[in-house]
């Protein structure tokens, strides 16, 4: 087989591999509705996790999952990638590829991991920051060092409370989030002062990104009355009690 048509099926493989990594994404989230670690029938506990009906797709959308990482792996390292973009009009080159890859990682962690079951101000604040440091610090090891300090949380909060009953109930994973927020606001402030680039946008983008989230959920929940994810979040929890207990009755004269 020549190199030209090995790189032509390798683009193909691209385009395939990013089609089943999809699918196995899709398909695992949808599996993360089944109970796991208990198989509960009309409230009694019916059988362990190995007999949940959520083992089955499970092994199927992981092994789908690792297969497509391993095609997409081969398809980059042949040249396949850079052939099915090019023929795209887009260009593939590391830089490109490490900024756009930490976004996706960003994002994924922050919907799948942390949305469900962090405080929603946290989880929110936590993704504002780590975007906005990226884009200040456009250096690859620094976005690397972003979707770190989110990725961690996300994870600590999937492994620790992955049953959908645990969501909103303990606060352990949203004292991560926010130790990770100050860990991460240390990190650039650091980073800002030793390059004499400290200005007014490194040290408003900390308030900026409690502020957002914050107006957004305060309006959502008592503004439009609308659900909020995780009402029983560290900090939301707070907002809710003394919106009823002390704010709500001042307002209404009481």
């Amino acid at each position: 087989m020549t190199d030209d048509r090995k790189t032509s099926l390798r683009a193909w493989d691209f385009w395939a591999a990013i089609v089943l990594l999809f699918a196995s994404l899709f398909f695992l989230l949808q599996t993360s509705a089944i109970p796991f670690f208990k198989a509960d029938a009309a409230g009694v506990d019916s059988g362990k996790w190995y007999n949940s009906a959520a083992l089955v797709p499970y092994v199927i959308f992981i092994a789908l999952l690792f297969l497509s990482l391993g095609l997409l792996v081969i398809a980059i390292r042949d040249g396949g990638a850079a052939r099915a973009l090019k023929s795209c009009g887009l260009s593939l080159d590391r830089e490109e590829v490490t900024r756009v890859g930490c976004i996706v990682i960003i994002l994924t962690a922050y919907i799948g991991g942390l949305v469900p079951r962090v405080d929603f101000i946290l989880s929110s604040a936590l993704l504002i920051m780590a975007l906005t440091f990226g884009f200040i610090d456009r250096r690859n090891d620094t976005r690397v060092v972003v979707g770190v300090f989110v990725v961690v949380p996300a994870l600590y909060a999937t492994l620790a409370h992955f049953d959908r009953a645990e969501w909103s109930k303990p606060h352990d994973d949203d004292w991560v989030a926010l130790a990770a927020f100050l860990i991460m606001v240390i990190v650039m402030v650091g980073r800002a002062l030793k390059l004499g680039q400290f200005n007014r946008i490194v040290w408003t983008t900390p308030i900026v990104a409690f502020l957002i989230p914050t107006i957004l959920v305060t309006a959502m929940a008592f503004g439009f009355r609308q659900n909020v994810p995780n009402r029983g979040g560290l900090l939301f929890s707070q907002i809710e009690y003394h919106y009823y207990v002390d704010i709500r009755p001042w307002l209404q004269g009481q």
